[in-house]
């Protein structure tokens, strides 16, 4: 219960899902945690969950700008930084010819974008050695209809994992991504979709995974507590696939 013990943690998009089932994981692992969330209301409950030595920071994962202010802020409250956990991130399903630009931009915005330049705002106090996580998606691989944006962000935010692990490694930051599947959280209940429509959506999801049911917001947090420990020392630039078998169809 104490592999991140006396480790700095940030987590993007920490109020709720996996990303608040990961600051709880990483708290009991013994971590220094923070969180970023945009809606001020999720923050206040986070706070609640998580309680009072927990940093929250306000931030619109798209913003650039709110990005350098996270890294001023941790840089006054923890010095350094030993963990990146990149969760925060939107998802949009509608087929390719009801996208627009606005739309578009807004996708690239929050799962891409913003990431790039946090990361880039926190370069300077990454501890060496330390760790990043980024958040991908089984999206990256399988051509699921409707998630011709959402995919290819996620394709990007491998990518990223890929290019930045080569870059990064020599500063002692190791970059790896995880790539859920199908998770139960308040994520696709954000999609728009009716009550009926949604649970014909999740019974049509449920329906192409393998081991027969949707994953738990802590079967991402324990693999990313791995790849954020020094258990994982020796693993850079790597994807954990965790989908329950889904996209091996």
């Amino acid at each position: 219960m104490d592999r991140l013990k006396g480790k700095r943690a940030l987590i993007t998009g920490g109020t709720s899902g996996i990303g608040l089932e990961t600051a709880r994981r990483f708290l009991a692992e013994g971590a220094r945690v923070s969180i970023t969330g945009k809606s001020p209301g999720a923050l206040e409950n986070a706070r609640k969950e998580l309680g009072v030595d927990v940093l929250i920071i306000p931030s619109d994962a798209s913003n650039v700008a709110d990005q350098k202010r996270v890294g001023e802020t941790l840089r006054e409250a923890f010095g350094e930084l030993d963990i990146l956990f990149v969760n925060a991130g939107i998802a949009e399903l509608k087929p390719v010819e009801q996208w627009d630009e606005s739309g578009f931009d807004r996708n690239f915005a929050v799962n891409v974008k913003g990431p790039y330049f946090l990361i880039q705002a926190l370069l300077p106090i990454f501890a060496n050695p330390s760790s990043i996580v980024l958040n991908a998606s089984i999206n990256a691989h399988v051509g699921m209809p409707n998630t011709s944006v959402y995919g290819a962000t996620k394709a990007a935010v491998l990518s990223l994992a890929r290019t930045l692990a080569g870059e990064l490694i020599s500063r002692g930051i190791r970059v790896n991504a995880v790539s859920p599947g199908p998770i139960s959280t308040p994520l696709y209940s954000k999609l728009g979709f009716s009550e009926a429509d949604l649970k014909t959506v999740a019974a049509s999801i449920q329906g192409q995974i393998p081991i027969g049911h949707f994953g738990k917001p802590s079967d991402i947090a324990n693999a990313v507590v791995f790849l954020a420990s020094d258990e994982s020392a020796f693993t850079v630039g790597s994807e954990l696939v965790i989908d329950g078998g889904m996209s091996n169809l």
